[in-house]
């Protein structure tokens, strides 16, 4: 998914890890939030996110407009060479803030940091930037909430937590009904074939949710700025050798206005996962997953304003039922894990 950036606690935080967010300190140790508190100090910080990372989503999308437009067909070399250019840049821009990477990428182990590089960053947007070509920006955005439910599923098997309760199995449940109403709709977006989108995006965040796991490995000896600094500028250099056949027209890909928004891009990647990293060391990591599914709503929402998608009624009514059965997920796996 677009925002899958390493933000995840280790394996020994449990259910917390599903939630994608940084270590920081303990829920213990943090005080108590009151209603006030969540809407002058955790919701405006945790919008502007979303906002940022919903805006990824148009953004790719009218780059390949862009380049259409200009005559060109986007080619699967094509699309890995764009993210390529903008992963290479945003994991710069990460490093660039991060404190020691260099000292901290010393004592990590470097086939950990390689692999958390190939699913984190350069297996999940080589699917993913296919995917969005192929769906809508509406609903890739939507779909990109599916990394919860994936490590509801894979956590288990990989991290050794609890299996869902069968109240989650039923959110599990509702949310692939959405998954299915939403992709068969009639009018789902601008998309050329959604349902393959679809099912790129099930790989793809999937293989995000992996990178979260991988991370839990790494989190002793390197932080998460320069974990995913060393991923995004790794993966990216992986996605441009994937994309090598697309050089030769670098120039054609890269008109003023697509390079603006690819800066853009890098931005965002890079800025909206500093501030969250931040969020995380100020606040509970479960009151922020409960406002994660701003992020798929902020992305749909902000393909729909700026490409002009209409989805139509049954895109809602999916969309409806998938944001639901997250939130009731998140909730349920608070809830368990207060118990």
């Amino acid at each position: 998914m677009e925002y899958a950036v390493p933000m995840g606690g280790g394996v020994g935080a449990g259910r917390r890890l599903f939630s994608g967010f940084s270590p920081g300190p303990a829920p213990s140790s943090l005080p108590p939030v009151n209603g006030a508190h969540r809407l002058s100090k955790v919701l405006p910080p945790v919008l502007l996110c979303a906002l940022l990372w919903g805006s990824a989503f148009p953004g790719i999308k009218s780059v390949y407009l862009i380049w259409e437009k200009e005559g060109l067909h986007p080619t699967a070399s094509d699309c890995w060479w764009f993210a390529g250019v903008r992963f290479t840049l945003a994991g710069l821009m990460l490093l660039l803030v991060a404190r020691r990477p260099w000292a901290e990428f010393g004592a990590t182990s470097k086939k950990a940091l390689l692999g958390f590089g190939i699913t984190q960053t350069f297996g999940q947007y080589l699917l993913f930037y296919l995917a969005i070509s192929a769906a809508s920006g509406s609903l890739a955005g939507l779909l990109s909430s599916l990394g919860s439910f994936w490590w509801m599923l894979l956590g288990p098997l990989v991290a050794g937590v609890a299996w869902p309760r069968p109240a989650q199995w039923l959110a599990i449940a509702v949310g692939g009904v959405g998954v299915a109403i939403a992709a068969g709709a009639e009018s789902a977006g601008m998309g050329k074939n959604p349902w393959l989108g679809t099912l790129l995006l099930l790989g793809s965040t999937g293989l995000g949710t992996l990178g979260l796991v991988q991370f839990a490995a790494l989190k002793k000896t390197i932080g998460a700025r320069a974990a995913t600094g060393f991923s995004l500028f790794g993966g990216g250099l992986g996605l441009l050798v994937a994309g090598a056949g697309s050089f030769p027209k670098a120039a054609l890909l890269m008109p003023s206005a697509a390079m603006v928004t690819t800066f853009w891009l890098a931005f965002v990647s890079a800025a909206a996962f500093s501030l969250w990293n931040h969020l995380s060391t100020l606040h509970p990591m479960p009151l922020l997953a409960g406002y994660r599914f701003l992020i798929p709503l902020m992305a749909t929402i902000e393909s729909m304003l700026f490409l002009g998608e209409r989805p139509g009624w049954r895109f809602a009514a999916g969309g409806v039922l998938i944001l639901g059965s997250l939130v009731a997920s998140q909730r349920l796996s608070r809830e368990a894990a207060t118990a």
